[in-house]
């Protein structure tokens, strides 16, 4: 029987066969150890292809288009990111990396990592599949429609809205790129991998898996690729498999974690102090910070889209530093009790880490939809460089986190 480790807590399991479509949880952390996909390459391909059709015309053509003092208007997926490069560059860069160039690079890597299997060529599919690992979390088009909604509501008292041409495409993209997204793994490339490949199959056929239940046989003599997911003996400096770097822990783990994490709490400040938008009217000057702005949502009656805001721009920052916070610090403590809750909680800031983008796209949008010069204009104000940092610290921190180190006991760190 085959074995593997969890690669959220590293417990050693026996592979067992999982039914099409179905997947199997570990026992003691309840993360997915084993998914039989019910997505077959030639369909993955199909949707990957498709999706890179939508995507062109879903960032070239108009979301939406108002009609502003006569004036009409209107606005795609870069265009105010790209207005935003001449004063405000990284808020520009970020909007963009987030909603058109991740999308993008991760569409062609899913078509690269089949070209690879095809070609059965393990260099091409390692740099496929660590462009994957890296970059699905930065794709962020859901994040880009609901900022689109927002932004919507907030101009329609003011402006004539209408539907651009590219909404239909862009919604079918992100469909089309959650779907991709719940069933590609790294894992799932390699496994495919090692089917045609002689050396591998007796590799895995030859390999240690006796004493399963044997918590020191465990941690001295198997070790887990964290790339492609092959569990191995721990006296190999690179994976047998994919030749990626061995490595009991992520080196030097918590210290990424700690320094970005730290540089969160010290830039939150100014994002929620400082104005994150600045609206010129007639010659008069409107600052808003997140919470004058959710005020002033409030008192014109927008209650829900103030709810949406303030979710997304104040409660998702502070959860996230203060979930990591706990969780580091129960890690230097050595806490044993709750840690299954723990590691739920990092599952969820994980998740949560990207919709903090909200705010940093509803300003994109309303750069290039509210544009009249000294009659009616928007811009970003210093508190948006703060804020894009907070969350580009926070996810790094989170990604840097090894959540197997939630269930250590006596390791050194």
């Amino acid at each position: 029987m085959r074995v593997l480790k969890c690669t959220s807590c590293d417990l050693l399991l026996q592979e067992i066969p999982v039914q099409r479509g179905f997947s199997a949880r570990c026992p003691t952390c309840d993360s997915r150890v084993i998914k039989n996909s019910s997505l077959s390459r030639s369909g993955e391909v199909a949707i990957a292809f498709a999706a890179l059709a939508l995507f062109f015309p879903a960032q070239l053509f108009p979301l939406l288009s108002i009609n502003l003092v006569g004036v009409p208007l209107s606005t795609t997926v870069t265009s105010g990111a790209i207005t935003l490069m001449d004063s405000f560059p990284f808020v520009g860069l970020l909007v963009i990396f987030c909603t058109a160039f991740a999308p993008l690079l991760f569409l062609v890597s899913i078509l690269g990592a089949n070209l690879a299997l095809s070609f059965h060529h393990a260099k091409s599919l390692f740099v496929a599949t660590y462009c994957l690992k890296v970059i699905k979390h930065w794709v962020m088009i859901d994040v880009f429609l609901v900022s689109l909604a927002v932004a919507g509501f907030k101009v329609i008292e003011i402006a004539e809205i209408s539907v651009g041409p590219a909404l239909l495409s862009f919604v079918m993209l992100q469909v089309l790129v959650a779907f991709l997204l719940s069933r590609i793994s790294p894992k799932r490339y390699w496994d495919a991998y090692s089917i045609n490949n002689e050396a591998l199959q007796d590799f895995e056929m030859n390999k240690p898996s006796n004493h399963v239940g044997n918590r020191t046989f465990k941690t001295e003599t198997l070790i887990r690729c964290q790339h492609c997911g092959l569990t191995q003996e721990s006296n190999h400096q690179h994976c047998f498999r994919c030749s990626a770097k061995l490595e009991s822990r992520v080196f030097q783990s918590v210290q990424k974690t700690w320094a970005s994490l730290l540089a969160a709490v010290i830039f939150i400040f100014p994002a929620n102090f400082y104005p994150i938008s600045i609206l010129l009217s007639n010659g008069k000057r409107f600052e808003d910070t997140i919470f004058s702005g959710v005020a002033g949502l409030i008192k014109q009656g927008m209650y829900g889209i103030a709810i949406i805001i303030f979710t997304a721009s104040i409660i998702v920052p502070v959860a996230k530093i203060v979930g990591l916070l706990y969780i580091l610090i129960c890690i230097h403590l050595k806490v044993t009790i709750g840690r299954r809750q723990r590691m739920k909680m990092y599952r969820f800031v994980k998740w949560i880490g990207k919709w903090s983008m909200m705010d940093l796209c509803v300003i994109a949008i309303m750069v290039s939809l509210i544009d009249r010069g000294n009659l009616l204009d928007f811009t970003p104000g210093p508190g948006a460089i703060a804020f894009g940092l907070v969350v580009v610290l926070t996810m790094i921190s989170a990604e840097s986190l090894d959540s197997r180190l939630i269930w250590d006991k006596h390791e050194q760190r």
